[in-house]
């Protein structure tokens, strides 16, 4: 299929051969190339479209992103269309990272600005929270410990994201690896940047409270990692886990499965609404993160059995005849020699003294064993 672009075609839909709408005649190919076949999403500032890139022989898929602010007002329109360029200039930069989509093509179309962008196959994080249930301790861990190299990249390059969140970070079929797409809220952090109040923007629910005043740091995109990890954890809004009356919170009534106080206490500091209380680097995460690895479980293994004759043994645990003698016979070859013999292994002839310690030992084995015994007047059946 192939899908019109123009905002206003009352029937968008066309099949896959033509070139132009059958509907409003708009062009249906952008850059003679890229085809939208069907809308996967809009936004404030655009709406998103699947696509496939008719030049290639193989006809890969591809994402086109469109600027059509729904914003009404002179200086809104212009703060999206700076945002929307800026995605642009953040996506040529940050799209070597094999975890950020690659930026394939900007240009202006019939008036219209559009990015086509690297697709990415696999489910957001909000998806696979409905479909999987809540995350674990081992899944957060290799959730932080994925994207946290991704923001180390972001940041080193003076890039804030300002919008991570779980549908925001999609799982990779590929390779299972973690993906953050949509940059269309980042901002470039030069200290002249910092050092101005910009426009608040982000999910609330997962915004830092100096983002939210328009003054976003390194640190906010920490703040917005943890609180997605909140979510995933409880399966609860991060504004469901947050005591207001008493300024804590509070998510880990609401866990669905345990975690370690090493990952409570790490994701606690990722959550501290005081910025300089909090994490200031993506690196001071994962070096913690590092320090407190999971604990393995412990293997379970069975402990000696060690025979104390003047030890009654309990009652109902009391052994056969056989395995006594089996122990005893244990001993009585460490005794003389510890190694216990083979059979058929042809042993050469002992010695008198030999003979002589063997006989004694017998005696004394005999002895545990009567000893042992006397304590147990029933025999195993």
């Amino acid at each position: 299929m192939s899908y019109c672009l123009n905002p206003r075609c009352p029937k968008p839909e066309n099949s896959d051969v033509v070139k132009f709408c059958l509907t409003c005649g708009s062009k249906l190919l952008l850059k003679e190339r890229y085809r939208a076949i069907q809308p996967i999403g809009q936004g404030g500032f655009g709406r998103t479209f699947l696509a496939v890139d008719e030049d290639k022989p193989s006809k890969p898929r591809c994402v086109i992103k469109q600027f059509y602010p729904q914003a009404q007002g002179t200086n809104t329109v212009q703060k999206a269309v700076e945002l929307f360029t800026q995605e642009a200039v953040q996506l040529d930069e940050l799209g070597k990272h094999p975890q950020i989509p690659e930026l394939l093509a900007y240009f202006t179309q019939d008036d219209r600005q559009y990015l086509v962008q690297e697709f990415i196959d696999g489910k957001n994080l909000a998806q696979e929270l409905v479909e999987q249930g809540a995350f674990n301790e081992v899944q957060i861990r290799q959730l932080l410990n994925d994207l946290l190299t991704v923001l180390k990249f972001c940041h080193a390059r003076q890039v804030i994201h300002r919008d991570i969140k779980p549908e925001n970070i999609i799982l990779r079929a590929s390779d299972a690896k973690l993906v953050l797409v949509d940059f269309g809220a980042s901002k470039s952090a030069t200290n002249t940047a910092l050092n101005r109040t910009g426009t608040s923007i982000g999910s609330p629910e997962y915004v830092a409270p100096e983002q939210i005043r328009g003054r976003a740091i390194f640190a906010s995109d920490i703040y917005s990692l943890g609180a997605t990890c909140i979510r995933l954890l409880t399966e609860r809004s991060p504004f469901d886990s947050y005591d207001i009356n008493n300024d804590a919170w509070i998510w880990q009534q609401y866990l669905k499965t345990p975690v370690s106080n090493e990952l409570s206490r790490i994701l606690n500091k990722m959550l501290e609404s005081i910025p300089i209380r909090r994490y200031q680097t993506a690196d001071e995460v994962l070096n913690d993160l590092q320090k407190s690895p999971v604990a393995p479980t412990p293997a379970i293994s069975a402990k000696p059995v060690t025979i104390s004759p003047s030890t009654p043994q309990p009652a109902g645990n009391s052994k056969s005849h056989s395995q006594i003698d089996r122990e005893l016979e244990e001993m009585k070859t460490q005794f003389l020699g510890g190694v216990k013999p083979q059979k058929n292994k042809i042993n050469p002839p002992t010695s008198t003294s030999q003979s002589t310690s063997k006989s004694i030992i017998d005696d004394e084995l005999e002895e545990l064993k009567a000893k042992y015994l006397g304590n147990n007047n029933t025999p195993n059946q």
